[in-house]
């Protein structure tokens, strides 16, 4: 019976290229029923070799499976036929369901199981109690070429003994000359078959049954046949557990490119994938399998962690970028515009880029586009520009003038993520174009924020925390220094305000004691009487002219005419006015004379007063002579009396000044415990970090700390002193030595500053020079420490990263970005310029591997390195004409294109890839 595959198209659409699969590579069926280990599940009875039971008993075996989210099936039964009936194989049937039936919800099975492998676990004569193995095929094998190769293998031998399990006539390297013969034989027929293969896994590997318990010392001679692809754990155990105490196992095994897997023994439908393995496959053939095994440090990865008690539990992180969720693009389609990559808006064809959410790698000649792609991704998603300006405007110019000229349609692809939200939400990538990662390399801040995402994720959201702490404390520091600079200059005008107010109110007191009131009392009586007496001249003058004026006055008599009008007086009114006019005259004559007589008096009283106010005043001087006071500070009585009116207002000045000055001060000291205390634990967790790159590079690559490495703020410090003796100090010592403002203090405080190189002059001239204010600064200071990355040039010789050649640097930085914790996309242009090949396999590589399922990597290369040992699991081949590019081949590298379109593009092609491989006699 022959095999037709049906493939769906889903998975790689879904994830385009090399996708990851959960795996159950070891599971029994009914087919073993003889052994009553294997049992029919509920709901479904009748004799196990009966048509409608094994119908019933496949169906329900792929729904099992489902229901698991097994995507990738080893179907190894120990016997492939139930009983001996040659017709009769619950495998086969299996296979057949898959490949042609429908679950109940209508949809194939083919679509929700990706990979079905018809296999078997037979029992090889070897060891006391035999040696399993498991045999997996593509079901292009067909049903007859799969039950011939089981009995080739079991030399005739019927599996089962009633209950008991029988050993083959074969021992393990007879079994595999049989099979490499056997498919030799088959694939060479005329009528020909269409390209089935095999593969064999070591089952329950530490059990008497197992390749280490049945082989024991004869194990490394079974290695040698190169048939064995992967070593299945025990249900308790990880690689660490099966390699401890067995340094051999580790290299045979690196050797071998041997993997380690897990699988679930199932004999009932319920315990499929109990135990298994996450493969990553680009096929869902045998090929495909053993690419993933060969491949195993970037294609297989346990699923289980060890919980504190010491059991399995699944991992929290599969890579499976369909169970968790993590950001990446799985495609970009640019239509129309005058883009580098649009299509014509009449044609219905567009440019599509479908991407990996592990790793792509983009190749082709010079000037096909690659750069233009990236970069016009950049621009497009409004993604962080390089900070060299130079390199800025290229990512610009070919993001603007390429890829987005003439307003093309970009649609990118995001899975899981809101298509409403901004591009670069949806997708926040981290973009490094060419040379960016050697001048990365030169800035120390940019260095540390690698380091820093090497910590685990937890520790660099504490790293990010502590680095934006110290940046506010820093500024907190600043500001308080600053403040209380101003209040010190307060202070100083309180205090003396206060103290003239204070001494205003001393000397009033001492005026006071020396009679100085009584002293005000006399002036204050001379006063008032010389400003009588003046009045008093004054009325007289006044009254003289009045009396003057008098004298020509006549009143009128009754002869007048006036007194004879109608109007006129009347003759006793006339005698009235005559006689008051008189006594008016006389009154002001007596006024005159009583008048002379005041003024006389009153000059005499003031000279009385004058007499009296210097006795007084003679007095008062000769008291505050005696106090030692001037007498002529009587004359500031006035303003001394305001002065001390304001005392009780300076007072509460003074007080609130010094209060808030103390309290900045305790809130200073305060923040400086803080600072420090948050810069030892900053450096607690880098050196955690540190540590982690040594071990993880195998000490091929080491990071430490300069503290206090940048000394620029000190040196701007020091410097605004503009004292030549202190900066010819400086500019002498700052080569060799990192000083903490701190230490300066400190220095300062003891007199010890001739411990750092200055001369008993140059420290008088700090100590002069260091006011309260220039104290804070200093201590507000901070100079951040320096990270510096090395790398092991030979035995125990490193040099510093900037020592090292540019593609050194690069591949450094490479190693280093790609062992971070930051889950972002990561996109890097070219990296390869003068990169270091070994570097790259010791260093590089590896870690690009470790990243598969975890993080989103595109690169643009030219290095065949990259593509085909980082394992692509998405190849994009760009060609163009001098106008227009487009993607010429996409796919795995399994696939048959892609893989020639390696070989040409960054191989050389054909010929150059043989003359390689014969120069090196390979």
């Amino acid at each position: 019976m022959s095999f037709a595959r049906k493939a769906a198209d889903r998975w790689h659409r879904e994830v385009p290229g090399a996708r990851w699969f959960k795996a159950d590579l070891h599971i029994h069926t009914i087919d073993d029923h003889p052994g009553k280990r294997a049992k029919l599940p509920d709901g479904i009875s009748g004799p196990p070799e009966a048509e409608e039971t094994i119908d019933k008993y496949a169906h329900a075996f792929l729904q099992g499976a489902v229901r698991q989210g097994v995507q990738v099936l080893g179907i190894t039964p120990h016997s492939p036929r139930i009983r001996t009936d040659p017709e009769i194989s619950v495998v086969w049937r299996i296979v057949d369901k898959w490949t042609n039936d429908f679950d109940d919800d209508g949809h194939p099975f083919y679509e929700k199981i990706y990979a079905v492998f018809p296999g078997f676990e037979p029992s090889l004569k070897q060891g006391r109690s035999g040696l399993h193995l498991l045999f997996l095929f593509d079901p292009e094998i067909g049903r007859d070429r799969y039950l011939t190769a089981f009995d080739l293998i079991m030399g005739g031998v019927s599996p089962w003994q009633d209950r008991t399990l029988q050993m083959s006539r074969r021992s393990a390297d007879e079994a595999f000359a049989e099979m490499r013969d056997f498919h030799r034989q088959e694939l060479g027929k005329p009528d020909g078959v269409d390209g089935w293969h095999y593969m064999v896994l070591a089952p329950h590997i530490d059990s008497n049954k197992g390749l280490l318990g049945a082989q024991k010392a004869q194990v490394l001679a079974s290695f040698e046949l190169g048939e064995v692809a992967g070593l299945e754990l025990g249900d308790k155990k990880l690689p660490a557990d099966t390699v401890k105490n067995r340094p051999w196992l580790s290299s045979e095994m690196a050797k071998r490119r041997l993997a380690f897997f897990h699988g679930s023994d199932a004999y009932s439908i319920d315990e499929i994938g109990r135990r298994h393995t996450w493969v990553k496959l680009a096929t869902p053939r045998i090929e495909g399998l053993r690419q993933a095994f060969i491949a195993d440090d970037s294609r297989i990865r346990i699923a289980y962690n060890k919980d504190a008690n010491g059991n399995l539990t699944e991992i929290r992180d599969p890579p499976d970028v369909t169970v968790r969720g993590r950001a990446w693009l799985r495609s970009v389609v640019i239509t129309g515009g005058a883009s580098f990559f649009g299509a014509d808006r009449n044609n219905e064809s567009a440019s599509r880029f479908d991407l990996s959410p592990d790793l792509t790698c983009i190749i082709g000649g010079s000037m096909t586009g690659k750069s233009t792609f990236l970069d016009g991704l950049r621009v497009h998603v409004g993604a962080e520009m390089p900070r060299d300006p130079h390199l800025t405007s290229q990512v610009q110019a070919r993001g603007r003038d390429r890829f987005l000229v003439g307003s093309p349609a970009v649609e990118l692809e995001c899975p899981g993520r809101d298509p409403t939200a901004c591009a670069h939400t949806r997708w926040p990538a981290i973009f490094y174009t060419q040379n960016e990662l050697q001048r990365i390399a030169q800035e120390p801040g940019e260095v540390e924020g690698i380091l820093a995402r090497l910590a685990s994720p937890e520790e660099f959201r504490s790293i990010e925390r502590r680095d934006r702490d110290l940046l506010e404390l820093d500024r907190e520091l600043r500001r308080i220094a600053k403040r209380l600079a101003k209040l010190d200059e307060d202070l100083e005008d309180a205090e003396q305000a206060y103290g003239r107010s204070r001494k205003a109110t001393d000397e009033l007191a001492v005026f006071a004691d020396a009679g100085v009131d009584d002293l005000r009392r006399a002036s204050r009586d001379v006063h008032r009487w010389k400003e009588f007496a003046r009045a008093s001249t004054d009325f007289g003058v006044d009254l003289a002219k009045t009396q003057t004026s008098i004298k020509s006055l006549e009143l009128p008599n009754a002869q007048d005419s006036f007194a004879k009008t109608p109007h006129g007086l009347a003759a006793k009114e006339l005698e009235r006015l005559h006689m008051h006019w008189s006594s008016f005259r006389d009154s002001l004559s007596s006024a005159d004379k009583n008048l002379s007589s005041v003024v006389g008096a009153t000059k005499s009283v003031v000279k009385i007063l004058e007499t009296r106010e210097g006795r007084v005043r003679d007095e008062v001087n000769r008291k505050l002579a005696a106090r030692g006071l001037d007498g002529a500070k009587i004359n500031e009585f006035q303003a001394l009396s305001r002065q001390a009116a304001l005392l009780t207002s300076y007072r509460a000045n003074l007080d609130q000044k010094c209060q808030e000055r103390d309290e900045l001060e305790r809130r200073f000291q305060t923040l400086l415990v803080d600072r420090r205390e948050t810069v030892n634990e900053q450096r607690n967790a880098f050196d955690r970090v540190t540590e982690t790159i040594s071990a993880t590079h195998d000490g091929n690559i080491l990071a430490h700390r300069i503290d206090n490495g940048d000394q620029k703020p000190l040196e701007v410090f020091l410097l605004g002193w503009k004292r030549r003796g202190i900066t010819r100090w400086w500019n002498d010592t700052k080569s060799h030595q990192r000083l903490e403002p701190s230490e300066l203090l400190v220095k300062a405080d003891e007199n010890r500053l001739t411990d750092i190189g200055m001369s008993s002059a140059v420290q008088t001239t700090f100590l002069e020079g260091l006011s309260a204010a220039r104290r804070r600064n200093l201590a507000a200071l901070r100079c951040r420490d320096h990270y510096v990355i090395k790398r092991r040039v030979g035995g125990s010789d490193y040099r510093l990263l900037d020592d090292l050649s540019g593609g050194e640097r690069v591949s450094v930085l490479l190693a280093l970005l790609l062992e971070t914790n930051d889950g972002r996309p990561l996109i890097i242009d070219q990296p390869e310029d003068e990169l270091d090949n070994r570097f790259l396999f010791e260093n590089l590589l590896p870690a690009l591997k470790r990243l598969k399922g975890r993080r989103q990597i595109i690169i643009a290369t030219h290095n065949a390195n990259i593509v085909v040992n980082g394992d692509a699991d998405q190849v994009i081949r760009l060609e163009a004409t001098a106008k227009r590019g487009r993607v010429a081949q996409a796919g795995a590298i399994e696939e048959p294109a892609v893989r020639d379109a390696i070989v040409r593009t960054v191989d050389g092609g054909d010929e150059a890839f043989r003359l390689r491989r014969l120069k090196y006699g390979f």
